[in-house]
């Protein structure tokens, strides 16, 4: 098991240092990883009520509340009060968040292009299919020790 996790740290470490750089190269914002993972989410929701995004990213709420106020700042979401209920927040993507996660996107596709540019394309399916796994059983094992926990039924 240890090398397991070793190997777990390991490429979490150098994923992380590959997107460490991303926005000064390439949308020229201030961005960081844990708000291009809210955009991210946003653009995959629509949207959604801040707990919901906050839930999907494992987040609790008041760090998540100041991460989305430093995006509205930037311009890149807005906010507003959903009309079937006063006390939720909905967030949106505003059409520049929109664009610079598009050039995010280009950008980790670009440095995952060339991560699997060394592999067969067995070899590449072999990783996505492990990865999805490997997510999959996360899930479980997270539902099966916190079964009352709504993120984990997604």
């Amino acid at each position: 098991m240890d090398s397991i996790r070793e190997q777990l740290q390991i490429f979490t470490r150098r994923f992380d240092s590959l997107n460490s750089s991303c926005c000064d190269e390439c949308c020229g914002q201030q961005v960081s990883m844990v708000q291009s993972h809210i955009l991210f989410e946003l653009r995959k929701a629509g949207t959604p009520s801040m707990q919901q995004v906050a839930e999907e990213l494992i987040m609790d709420v008041t760090t998540f509340s100041r991460q989305a106020k430093t995006l509205e700042k930037k311009g890149l979401i807005s906010r507003s009060v959903s009309p079937d209920d006063r006390r939720v927040i909905l967030l949106a993507l505003t059409d520049e968040g929109l664009r610079v996660l598009r050039q995010i996107d280009l950008y980790m596709a670009d440095r995952i292009e060339r991560i699997f540019s060394s592999m067969t394309p067995f070899e590449r399916e072999t990783v996505i299919r492990s990865l999805r796994l490997l997510n999959d059983a996360v899930i479980k094992a997270s539902c099966s020790q916190h079964p009352d926990t709504i993120a984990c039924c997604n």
